[in-house]
């Protein structure tokens, strides 16, 4: 591999030339120490966040996300976590203005099956220039800048592109065993939001159903009275005291077993 530089390309922050070696893609700018990331001829700003979390403190998250509201009862008691590693994550960083407001935008920089990634929040306060010295923990980007950009305009069409960033984000991606399957999760490493697009979810059939046939007692029992006969209104307010309890613990033994 020849070690002349290939092009010459601009710095985003001063302007100045920048001359990478053939295949470089992360470079600091020898005038602003910019960190800047090299795509196709295009400049932008390079960052990472440092990550917050022990690997103890993530597995803590992970748990206290399974036995939460989305997830099957005592899924954190019933699974098996199988494998923990850790990476710095590249993820597209936009700013996009649309009228008088400017919205920010995520999209993955490389493949992955956690789509939900989008969902992150990264705060500009937080984010630092890259270091050179994670490269060996960080996944290298897959996806063109122009690519991401694409994606851009079709989810928000009319919107003017003002910055673009690449930021490395820390995760720790988690793969657990539930029932013969294997799932993924990932723990932003910074604020320990969990995010995962298939887990075992709650099945919402049972509670469907015990909110219809409680709907369709109490309906019945408000239509007794309209026949005008007061022991018609006394029946359904007997019936109503008996279902209470019962419909009362119907709904405690789906919320126990689902």
């Amino acid at each position: 591999m020849s070690d002349a530089p290939v092009t010459t390309l601009n710095c985003t922050q001063c302007g100045g030339e920048l001359h990478p070696q053939e295949g470089e893609i992360f470079l600091t700018c020898p005038y602003c120490s910019a960190t800047v990331y090299l795509d196709k001829s295009r400049v932008v700003f390079h960052w990472f966040l440092s990550p917050t979390l022990t690997p103890e403190q993530a597995a803590g998250e992970l748990a206290r996300w399974m036995s939460g509201n989305q997830t099957v009862k005592d899924l954190d008691k019933k699974s098996q976590v199988v494998g923990q590693t850790f990476q710095y994550f590249p993820i597209w960083f936009f700013k996009v203005r649309h009228a008088d407001q400017e919205v920010e935008a995520l999209q993955p920089a490389a493949a992955t099956s956690i789509t939900e990634l989008r969902r992150l929040t990264l705060p500009a306060g937080d984010l630092k220039p890259y270091d050179t010295s994670i490269e060996s923990q960080s996944a290298a980007p897959s996806v063109p800048l122009e690519a991401a950009r694409e994606w851009l305009a079709q989810s928000q069409p009319g919107g003017q592109v003002t910055e673009g960033s690449l930021v490395h984000v820390p995760i720790y991606i988690f793969k657990y065993s539930y029932k013969g399957n294997t799932f993924t999760a990932i723990v932003e490493a910074g604020t320990g939001m969990v995010l995962a697009n298939i887990y075992p979810a709650k099945a919402e059939a049972p509670y469907y159903t015990a909110a219809g046939i409680t709907a369709l007692v109490f309906l019945t029992l408000a239509l007794l009275p309209l026949s005008g006969s007061p022991l018609m209104s006394t029946i359904a307010l007997i019936l109503a005291l008996i279902a209470i309890p019962i419909l009362f613990f119907v709904a405690v033994y789906v919320a126990m077993k689902v």
